[in-house]
């Protein structure tokens, strides 16, 4: 009798600590196996086909120029607030589209970037080099940081520096060719951005579930060249590997700041 009560009362063992790590991430090193959002073998070009959204019908066009903006034939400066407040005003509720000089700096529009955030029905930003734009979630520091503390698998992030691109997650960065280097090294001088879309490929093969994604340029980066980074979430057009595209701006001085 206790020999079957023993019976009755075994349990199954325990899992290996080993077994309850997270699964490895890909890799980006040469001879990897290619995915659906490759431009071709394991070193793809530079170069990538620009693919994005088509550009939103009726919305009004904010070209920029440095601390300025244009709107039509208007002119603001959301640095002085009585024209941050007429801007404000101007796009309460409606789509807008933002289309980059090859000049302005992310450092130079973060006034803007926060009133379209809080005022702007939704944001597009426009590429430079073809008729296609990105529809944005705008984020400053502190609202990253919020997403980045959300519960949630993935919390993909591309992180735009001048040597390249770095590939993060919740688990780590994307290896790259370089243990100790960005995810995508330039090459050639130049951005990768058919690396990029690999690279991407790769995570959302890896992070099946995560619908959002957010592009981190260093503040010394063109708004131009945080558009090109933004095509390469795409394998075709109007075909995003992520849905939800976030852009995250540095958060304006406030009055009383220090510098």
């Amino acid at each position: 009798m206790g020999l079957a009560l023993t019976g009755c009362r075994e349990e199954k063992p325990a899992q290996p600590l080993q077994s309850l790590k997270p699964e490895p991430l890909p890799s980006l090193t040469p001879g990897t196996q290619a995915t659906a959002a490759d431009d071709g073998g394991a070193r793809p070009r530079v170069d990538a086909p620009v693919y994005g959204e088509k550009l939103p019908a009726g919305a009004p066009r904010m070209a920029l120029a440095g601390e300025q903006v244009r709107v039509d034939a208007e002119t603001f400066e959301p640095t002085n607030p009585d024209s941050l407040a007429r801007l404000a005003s101007r796009v309460k509720g409606r789509d807008v589209l933002l289309v980059p000089d090859a000049d302005t700096f992310l450092a130079q529009v973060s006034e803007l970037f926060a009133v379209l955030r809080d005022s702007a029905g939704s944001v597009w930003l426009a590429h430079p080099d073809a008729p296609v734009a990105y529809r944005l979630v705008l984020r400053d520091e502190e609202g990253f940081r919020e997403w980045l503390a959300e519960v949630a698998p993935g919390k993909l992030r591309i992180i735009q520096r001048a040597d390249g691109f770095e590939l993060s997650t919740s688990v780590g960065k994307l290896p790259g060719p370089d243990a100790n280097g960005p995810s995508v090294p330039v090459r050639e001088g130049r951005q990768d951005l058919a690396m990029l879309r690999r690279g991407l490929g790769l995570l959302k093969g890896r992070f099946k579930q995560s619908e959002d994604i957010c592009l981190v340029p260093s503040f010394g980066t063109e708004v131009a060249q945080a558009a090109r980074a933004l095509g390469a979430v795409y394998t075709s057009p109007g075909e995003p590997l992520f849905e939800t595209l976030c852009l995250v701006y540095p958060t304006p001085r406030r009055a009383g700041d220090a510098g």
